[in-house]
């Protein structure tokens, strides 16, 4: 039985987490808007849940049109509670391997623009309803305490006059990757740098290079998208490599982790086919090395080491006025995608060599 599915993205990563829903072959896209994309998949396939792009997944219930901006409109939302077939939905999820009883029933809401009523109206005017269907507790989020294990987990989010009511299809949000054991400041969120890997356009007979690797986030994704390609990460701080390779090791990841210099790398002309990095700017992680006092010397650097038609994919803040260095060292821009990163606005910028 065909099942629709509600994918929530980064803003800007909408179109690579379609992309990623249609090359696979897991789905086809109804429709994509603000951090979401819509979907029909043949069946409740478990693949669905390996989706890489995306921060979560969720069973949709709802959608529910002609949504206004007063506090009548919050009957739209209990009336499409009482409307959802909670067994279907468990079904639907039992077929995704998330079987287990269930403890209560929780909502967190979302909307755009301006209303005459907030995300807990909406969230205990759908929650109530739900925990009457299911037969289960409500855990308003109200209090601002968060909802106990266990529990099953809906959405509502409205974006002029649609909303969507929706149920998380496994127990946690996809983007809490459990190889994430080691961390340090400026980790890279992993569906970021599984879009960056598929930007890349990674194959599995490439040679990668990360030359600010931090944890290993980028190449581990790469890796996992790519099976077989060769990863190669370096960074300044040993401390980044040692939780790199901590990190590797959990998801059985074949890279290889130098202590280096990005400005300097100990890498031949024209040996590598990918370049995929976040380079550290000064923002949560110092610059060190040749590259703190000379930034422009990485996209010579990357230059170098990519061959003719090489590409190389790096997330800058403050893109447009790092061009002409990038520029400079005759890189061309392919494409830049601005993003909205918890209240930065990074871009990914794709450069051939």
């Amino acid at each position: 039985m065909a099942v629709r599915l509600l994918a929530r993205t980064l803003r800007g990563l909408e179109e690579v987490a379609a992309a990623e829903v249609t090359e696979r072959g897991l789905g086809r896209v109804d429709r994509s808007r603000h951090r979401e994309v819509w979907f029909t998949a043949d069946r409740a396939d478990p693949r669905l849940l390996d989706l890489r792009t995306v921060d979560d997944l969720f069973l949709l219930a709802a959608s529910v049109d002609d949504v206004g901006h007063t506090k009548a409109d919050l009957a739209r939302f209990t009336a499409a509670a009482r409307a959802v077939d909670p067994g279907e939905l468990l079904r639907q999820r039992a077929l995704l391997g998330f079987g287990a009883a269930a403890t209560g029933v929780d909502v967190a809401a979302s909307f755009l623009g301006k209303r005459n009523y907030n995300r807990y109206d909406i969230e205990d005017a759908a929650g109530l309803e739900l925990a009457r269907a299911t037969g289960l507790p409500y855990h308003s989020r109200r209090g601002g305490d968060a909802p106990p294990e266990g529990t099953l987990s809906f959405r509502v989010t409205v974006e002029g006059t649609r909303a969507a009511l929706a149920l998380r299809a496994g127990d946690r949000p996809l983007h809490r990757r459990s190889y994430k054991q080691a961390s340090t400041p400026g980790t890279l969120h992993p569906p970021l740098a599984a879009a960056m890997a598929l930007l890349a356009d990674v194959r599995p007979a490439d040679t990668v290079l990360d030359p600010c690797c931090g944890t290993g986030t980028i190449l581990i994704e790469a890796g996992g998208l790519a099976p077989g390609a060769r990863l190669i990460g370096m960074d300044h701080d040993p401390r980044a490599l040692a939780a790199a390779t901590a990190n590797a090791a959990l998801t059985g990841t074949d890279a290889t982790w130098l202590r280096g210099d990005a400005a300097r790398l100990p890498i031949g002309t024209g040996r590598i086919d990918r370049v995929v990095s976040n380079p550290p700017w000064d923002r949560q992680v110092p610059a060190r090395g040749t590259l703190a006092g000379r930034p422009a010397r990485l996209y010579r650097e990357i230059r170098r080491v990519l061959p003719a038609g090489g590409r190389a994919v790096l997330l800058l803040h403050e893109a447009e006025k790092q061009l002409t260095s990038v520029k400079a060292a005759e890189l061309r821009v392919r494409e830049v995608q601005p993003l909205s990163l918890f209240g930065s606005h990074p871009s990914i910028v794709t450069l051939t060599g």
